[in-house]
């Protein structure tokens, strides 16, 4: 009997992927896909992985969601807590750039001043 395949790791079962980049005190996770309640957890524990402790010297995170094609409001409540996660430890969240549809989930909801850059 042959061997079973490996399963695909949990971003492409959902239609969803995470790059992580950037340096210094701010890495930068672009996000592409759709997030739902199927993967919105697993995209909040890896931006959250992203952020560390802190001990790090990390500042925060920016994320950039203009490859993103669909979120449902289960993807919205993932991005709310990685921002508590991170105003836990004096950290911040920032979305460097988003979709039309993030962006008009985001008006809809009043989120998009939480995530804005600090001026």
């Amino acid at each position: 009997m042959p061997p079973l395949p490996s399963p695909r790791p949990a971003w492409a079962a959902h239609r969803l992927t995470v790059r992580f980049g950037g340096a210094g005190d701010r890495p930068l996770a672009v996000v592409a896909g759709e997030i739902d309640q199927d993967c919105a957890e697993d995209l909040r524990r890896a931006l959250e992985s992203a952020l560390g402790d802190g001990a790090d010297g990390t500042a925060g995170i920016d994320v950039d969601l203009r490859g993103v094609s669909f979120c449902d409001c289960a993807g919205l409540n993932a991005l709310l807590r990685v921002r508590l996660h991170a105003l836990d430890s004096g950290r911040t969240v920032t979305l460097s750039a988003v979709s039309g549809q993030v962006g008009r989930l985001l008006s809809l909801s009043g989120t998009e001043e939480l995530f804005a850059a600090a001026a």
